[in-house]
């Protein structure tokens, strides 16, 4: 009940203070069909078309350059061939070769080859500052022979075919005669994919329109991404819900009462994605504490306090999956679960207060002093503090809301919201308790498993942090690395399930929930849109999700 009235009030009050800000729709330019997108929030347009700077604009992947393949996550990583018509790895996974489409043009009418494709990487090698994806490390060189294009690998790894797909690929005769990469801001943009020209192009907004050499334009059926500068979500608001963006990315407070009840074209979906947790420091220096969190029953304790569904539902408006895998794989990966042992250990990662209390007196955990709270099994006092980085609201009001339900099982813990260099630093130097964390995701549960489990992290002093709970497992560190030394699907699942008992049945962290892959779209004027009825693939506008190329392929303008 009390979510409710949390969520009703809030709901009240944006509809509120969105009305105030409406502004009249911009119509569409007659004779075209214009998405109009916000995949990112933007103080003010720059004119950067540069595919490997940070501060590119959000069309520049997959829209201006076209990936090789698209990897469909949601689709258990499938290939979509797109400029590439094909690729293979050779059988000791050192070697991985793709075939390019031939009649492939870029924007300017030039042909587009093989040789564009090993320019591209030789040119990362030659400014390592232009590699934002750390390829370099993994390719001993990259050659071109008629129109195929093969890449040479330091190790073995079933996964480079997935990381290659991740860069950019230019044009040969452009980029070889750029003086210095690294501060071209590449305003007018040659490139292969469906919208390479900037047709307009200010502060406030900019057009990107039909490439008219576009290989797969017999299936585009939208002429123009509109893009209008948003600043932050207090604008958005006032204006997604009068139905003025076609398709956007953006956490909308309780999204049913707010978003969806403005108009009935309001739409969105929200698949689950990557898995948030409770992570434990197994090095806290307060004895008592650590003693506590090197316990497995009152790991399992403490698991068992945490209402997974009042925190999606009050800390994030509904907006995300409860996760009661104690591997942390979530829906998301639930094909690669092993039902056995998620089974197994299910009961510990369920609301339970009473088998939370009856554990931790089972362990050995009594209140001493009739102060409402346990001491651990050896006398010490106990008291977690649980930090989250400061004005990362939702993950703050979870922490409290941790707080508050550790307190009903006997357990004390307090908040504690530092800025997050502190809450980062805390934990590089394993000084803290408990800690509430998001996670990387990838294609397969490798990302995940790799960062935020494989102990080489934890000598690491940079990031991920997701590993810094400083538990170390030399079985699970050498599955972690034998998973992609094969490209078998039986040998991969069989590693996946031996690393999902270990982590389970070991409960290292606490998993919540798996956070949701954010999309809202208006059916006003078009329809083909990807939903749970629907469900192509991640429904993101964002970049470094490729997929969001098929989706806009997929729409068709309503009459």
């Amino acid at each position: 009940m009390l979510a409710n009235i949390k969520k009703t009030k809030l709901a009240l009050a944006v509809v509120a203070a969105a009305t105030t800000m409406l502004t009249a729709p911009v119509a569409s330019a007659a004779d075209r069909t214009e998405l109009t997108m916000v995949p990112k929030f933007y103080p003010t347009f720059v004119r950067n078309f540069n595919p490997f700077l940070q501060t590119q604009l959000d069309t520049v992947q997959d829209f201006i350059y076209e990936p090789l393949v698209v990897f469909n996550e949601l689709q258990g990583n499938k290939p979509v061939m797109r400029l590439a018509t094909d690729y293979y790895m050779s059988d000791d996974l050192l070697k991985v070769t793709f075939e390019i489409r031939d009649g492939v043009k870029w924007s300017d009418g030039k042909a587009f080859t093989a040789e564009d494709v090993a320019f591209t990487f030789n040119m990362l090698k030659q400014y390592p500052e232009l590699d934002r994806t750390g390829i370099n490390q993994r390719l001993k060189s990259v050659k071109a022979s008629g129109d195929k294009v093969t890449f040479n690998l330091t190790e073995a790894n079933s996964n480079v075919p997935y990381l290659i797909n991740e860069v950019s690929v230019v044009a040969k005769h452009i980029w070889s005669k750029i003086e210095n990469p690294t501060r071209y801001t590449n305003e007018n943009p040659v490139g292969t994919g469906p919208f390479t020209e900037i047709e307009k192009f200010t502060p406030q907004l900019y057009t990107q329109c039909r490439n008219p050499e576009y290989w797969d334009n017999s299936n585009l059926d939208v002429d123009c991404l509109r893009l209008p500068q948003v600043a932050g979500n207090d604008q958005f608001l006032g204006q997604v819900l009068s139905g003025q963006f076609d398709w956007t990315y953006s956490f909308i407070p309780d999204v049913d009462s707010t978003y969806a009840a403005a108009t009935p074209n309001n739409k969105y979906w929200y698949p689950a994605g990557g898995s948030q947790a409770f992570m434990f420091n197994y090095e806290s220096p307060k004895a008592g504490n650590n003693e506590a969190i090197n316990n497995i029953d009152f790991r399992r304790a403490f698991s068992m306090a945490i209402d997974r569904e009042t925190i999606i539902d009050i800390a994030f408006y509904g907006g995300g999956v409860v996760n009661d895998y104690a591997s942390g794989l979530g829906q998301a990966f639930a094909s690669w679960s092993d039902n056995t042992v998620y089974n197994k250990y299910k009961p510990f990662m369920t609301y339970n207060v009473d088998n939370a209390k009856a554990l931790l007196k089972k362990a050995g955990f009594k209140d001493l002093n009739n102060d409402g709270f346990v001491e651990t099994p050896k006398g010490k006092k106990l008291e977690l503090a649980i930090q989250s980085p400061s004005g990362w609201t939702d993950f703050n009001n979870t922490v409290q809301l941790a707080v508050e339900m550790l307190e009903e099982v006997g357990i004390k813990a307090k908040a504690s919201t530092p800025d997050f260099s502190v809450y980062n630093q805390a934990m590089l130097d394993a000084k803290y308790d408990v800690a509430y964390t998001n996670y990387f995701h990838g294609a397969d549960p490798y990302t995940y498993w790799d960062s935020g489990y494989h102990s080489r992290f934890q000598a690491n002093q940079g990031m991920p942090r997701f590993a810094l709970h400083y538990w170390k497992n030399a079985e699970l560190d050498k599955l972690l690395e034998g998973f992609y030394k094969t490209a078998d699907r039986d040998k991969q699942m069989n590693m996946a399930h031996k690393i999902q008992k270990i982590i389970a049945e070991n409960q290292v962290t606490v998993p919540v929930m798996s956070g949701a892959y954010t999309s809202q779209y208006n059916t006003a004027r078009f329809t083909g849109w990807w939903n749970e009825k629907n469900p192509k693939g991640r429904p993101m506008p964002i970049t470094n999700t490729q997929e969001r190329l098929l989706q806009v392929l997929d729409l068709k303008p309503k009459a």
